[in-house]
């Protein structure tokens, strides 16, 4: 709401240091700046960077409520409109993550139908196909450990492409898998910093960016075009022919561009979110041999060896509390940001208009008004039960409101099948106990995730 123009507390101020604020800390480690902010101020505080003349400043919202209020009930008054989006907004288009107002209700109204449970349930084959790909691959190669960061990567990856691509995968995938880490890195690096020097500057890396940048739409592009080329009768049901093919009341579709730009974010959305929560689910499951016990049990039961399919997806409650709680303490969308237009009050607090504003899903998540001791792995912490006696946003890795994550449907169905059937195969140990990370588009790991595999052919068999 507004403010209504009783006096509000003065927002507390993370300390930090005299010239440069809390510069540094962001810089080594956001998400622990993020939980000491919290931890020491509340759930409204203020952080500054940067030497004076340069400095920025971000209010980070942490509590459910405040977080409701700026994605969902209030949402019109936060806007997309910080130097991140802008940065990404520049390098992947005016796609459904970044566009708003009517630009982004027309995109909605265009692609939301490609994304109800029933057009995304057809999808489940070719995710089932995909992991059984990379499955194969681990058997026939005589793998006994693989890094689970790197392999769901590569899954979810190829899993999007297919699904946006049809059959043209391998080119994709080979040119995204090289060069969104590259543009990612450089979006992150200019999204965070409070002055950047222009792009046109010809510095090593804006033509780096540059390059990978043209090389990603080069490789949309001429998919694009062979397919308009071709027509689309007979094409298949892969998203790209339904996205040439989408119409609503008054409005023809997407033209070359726009087309382009929609395909850039669903592979970007699409396959490192996913790969994120997969990655956590299996690794924390590694870690922890009696949940990994209960969800052999659950798969074998339901399953008896057979392929998942999108049927089965509410025939696994306890992989999909697994995959809920892995999203709970690694939220592939760590933090969220937004522009407030008018100043108002959050949490007994008044936010000016203007302010750049956080949510932060790793520090909610973590909350202890809302968690019970919150760094535990404990996947019933999702039952029906559980789940009924929070407040709705403490939980929000989807984002949340009308800007929620169109395809997280299609996420947790990828999700499940992928995990379900490599549990069928294998047991994991895990090898690196713990996985440095930090905050860019995505939460990003900046080491391995190594699981020893332990072929259960065994136990298939006796189901």
């Amino acid at each position: 709401m507004a403010t209504t123009g009783r006096k509000t507390q003065e927002i507390p101020e993370l300390a930090g240091l005299p010239l440069l604020g809390s510069l540094l800390d962001l810089k080594n480690d956001t998400l622990g700046t993020f939980l000491k902010a919290r931890r020491e101020h509340g759930d409204v505080v203020r952080v500054t960077a940067g030497p004076p003349g340069l400095r920025s400043t971000i209010y980070l919202v942490l509590s459910a409520e405040g977080a409701q209020q700026v994605l969902a009930t209030e949402a019109a008054n936060f806007r997309k409109e910080n130097n991140f989006y802008e940065e990404l907004r520049v390098s992947f288009g005016n796609g459904l993550l970044t566009s708003q107002d009517e630009d982004y209700l027309r995109q909605r109204r265009l692609v939301q139908p490609l994304f109800t449970r029933r057009s995304v349930d057809t999808y489940a084959a070719a995710v089932a196909e995909e992991v059984d790909r990379l499955t194969g691959s681990w058997r026939d190669g005589g793998q006994d450990s693989v890094d689970v960061m790197h392999e769901m990567t590569t899954l979810a990856l190829r899993a999007v492409a297919r699904i946006l691509f049809g059959t043209d995968v391998d080119a994709a995938v080979d040119i995204v898998e090289r060069c969104f880490p590259a543009l990612g890195a450089y979006v992150s690096r200019r999204g965070y910093s409070p002055r950047n020097i222009p792009r046109e500057w010809p510095t090593p890396g804006n033509r780096k960016a540059a390059a990978v940048h043209e090389e990603l739409y080069a490789v949309c592009d001429r998919i694009i075009a062979e397919r308009r080329a071709a027509g689309t009768t007979g094409a298949g049901r892969d998203l790209l022919t339904l996205l040439m093919a989408a119409e609503s009341d008054g409005d023809s579709g997407f033209d070359a561009t726009e087309l382009r730009e929609q395909v850039l974010v669903f592979l970007l959305a699409g396959h490192e979110t996913t790969a994120t929560s997969l990655a956590f689910a299996l690794h924390l499951l590694a870690k922890h041999p009696e949940e990994q016990k209960r969800a052999h049990e659950e798969v074998d039961r339901v399953l008896a060896g057979r392929t998942p399919g999108a049927a089965d997806l509410d025939q696994l409650p306890y992989l999909t509390r697994v995959l809920k709680e892995a999203m709970r303490l690694f939220p592939a969308a760590a933090a969220i940001g937004r522009r407030a237009v008018d100043a108002t009050e959050i949490g007994g607090y008044t936010i000016p208009a203007g302010a750049d504003v956080i949510v932060a899903p790793w520090v909610t998540h973590r909350h202890p008004r809302y968690w019970d001791d919150p760094e535990r792995f404990d996947p019933d912490r999702f039952t029906p039960e559980a789940e009924a006696g929070r407040p709705r946003y403490a939980w929000f890795p989807f984002g949340g409101g009308p800007r929620a994550c169109i395809g997280q449907h299609f996420s947790m169905l990828e999700s499940v099948i992928a995990l379900a059937m490599i549990l069928q195969s294998y047991e994991l140990e895990a090898i690196d106990t713990e996985v440095p990370l930090a905050a860019a588009i995505t939460l990003q790991a900046l080491g391995p995730a190594r699981c020893r595999l332990r072929p259960r052919t065994a136990q298939a068999e006796e189901v």
